[in-house]
């Protein structure tokens, strides 16, 4: 008899156990992704396949089915380039080949096209090429917001969209080999799991854990679809939005633009802990990765009866940028939208450091040239060479500070 009651209590005290709220769980999706154990999640290290299989397993909680091709992942082998100017070849085998897993769940709605929603879930590890960490001992890149963030909020979105906008399928897809040139999305696409010629859009999230102050966020790719902009505005109660019309851009967006899909990526500005070991789980803007998740859940929202959205081409800004053989070492604020360059970060031992400049001087003039703008300020900076010196004016609050540079 005791035994009997004693399964009985403990079936009503299962029963009585609360249900997750999966819509809740961005903070905890960012601090395990972004923890020491994984050791900044690299390619093809035991990092990235704890990571993935974290992912995986969040996967199946929200119901999603398996669409890799060894069950949720998706692996491929490359061997990585030595000349940066080749393409990488997939399915190599031999000494130095690396595999990396891109991990994958659909939400089948039984429609007629499909929305695909990724993040690229690899980062640095202890380092290596990428890093702008000078320090001669080795740490863990945890990658918080580069890209952690854009994971837990792909996660969030997964949970959203569960029973909702039931017009269209979803594939939601965490991709690796992002930081060793879009590999992952680059493969997916020439290896595609579902057909693409049934994909409406696709949006991608790449460092959204760092909103600041002033509500800025960054949105590419506007220009792809004729309708983007006109639903980005409706929907924007919250965000001081920077727009850029092109598809292509430093993001696994690109490989799916690439193959004639409109694109979003959502983007909330470089900082000082990019690509460096500061870049950790307790620095992000949770309420503002809530309200950015919330945000595109309301663009979905509206496309939902729209059906395969159209497709244009837009002009690659990247290819008017001037190549430079110099840098101020400053890490510019790409979401700044007034008139000249603001510095959003100065890098040790470079020569805006030892001129003297700060963390927030706008850059207005740069030699003889002007700066109005991130472009204008490539062009002021193209024509030095490494021995020349000139003149930095910045704004600084109120006032106009002149400086000495040296490259």
């Amino acid at each position: 008899m005791k035994n009997v009651l004693f399964f009985i209590f403990l079936s009503i005290l299962i029963s009585c156990k609360p249900e997750i709220n999966q819509e809740n769980r961005i903070k905890e999706d960012v601090t395990f992704l972004a923890s020491d154990e994984l050791e900044g999640r690299q390619t093809g290290t035991e990092g990235e396949k704890k990571a993935a299989t974290y992912v995986s397993k969040r996967f199946k909680e929200l119901g999603l089915q398996p669409k890799g091709t060894q069950n949720y992942l998706q692996p491929f082998s490359f061997r990585p380039k030595t000349n940066p100017h080749d393409e990488v070849k997939f399915d190599v085998n031999g000494d130095g080949t690396i595999t990396g897993n891109n991990v994958i769940g659909f939400l089948n709605n039984k429609a007629e096209n499909t929305i695909i929603i990724g993040a690229h879930y690899d980062h640095l590890g202890f380092g290596g090429e990428g890093s702008l960490y000078r320090d001669s001992i080795k740490a863990i890149h945890n990658g918080a917001d580069d890209n952690a963030s854009g994971v837990a909020v792909l996660l969030n979105l997964t949970a959203k969209l569960k029973t909702k906008n039931t017009n269209n399928n979803y594939l939601f897809m965490a991709f690796s080999g992002e930081e060793m040139g879009l590999l992952g999305s680059n493969y997916f696409v020439k290896n595609p799991t579902i057909d693409l010629n049934k994909v409406s859009y696709m949006i991608n999230m790449d460092m959204v854990g760092r909103m600041k102050k002033d509500s800025s966020l960054a949105v590419y790719g506007t220009g792809t679809s004729p309708i983007f902009k006109q639903v980005l505005k409706s929907h924007n109660d919250n965000f001081r939005l920077v727009q850029q019309e092109s598809g292509v851009g430093p993001s696994d967006h690109t490989s799916f633009y690439l193959a004639d899909i409109p694109v979003l990526h959502f983007f909330t500005g470089q900082h000082e802990d990019y690509h460096k070991p500061g870049d950790d789980s307790e620095k992000l803007n949770y309420e503002g990765m809530d309200l950015i998740a919330d945000y595109i859940f309301n663009i979905i929202s509206d496309l939902d009866d729209n059906g395969k959205l159209s497709f244009r081409k837009t002009k690659n800004e990247s290819e008017d940028a001037p190549r430079f053989k110099v840098g101020l070492g400053v890490i510019p604020d790409y979401l700044f939208d007034g008139k000249g360059m603001r510095i959003d970060g100065i890098s040790e031992d470079k020569p805006a450091q030892k001129a003297g400049l700060q963390k927030g001087d706008i850059v207005i003039q740069l030699g003889d040239s002007l700066v109005t703008n991130m472009m204008s300020y490539m062009r002021a900076l193209s024509v030095f060479e490494e021995g020349n010196s000139t003149k930095v004016i910045v704004k600084r609050g109120s006032e106009e500070v002149e400086k000495e540079i040296n490259f």
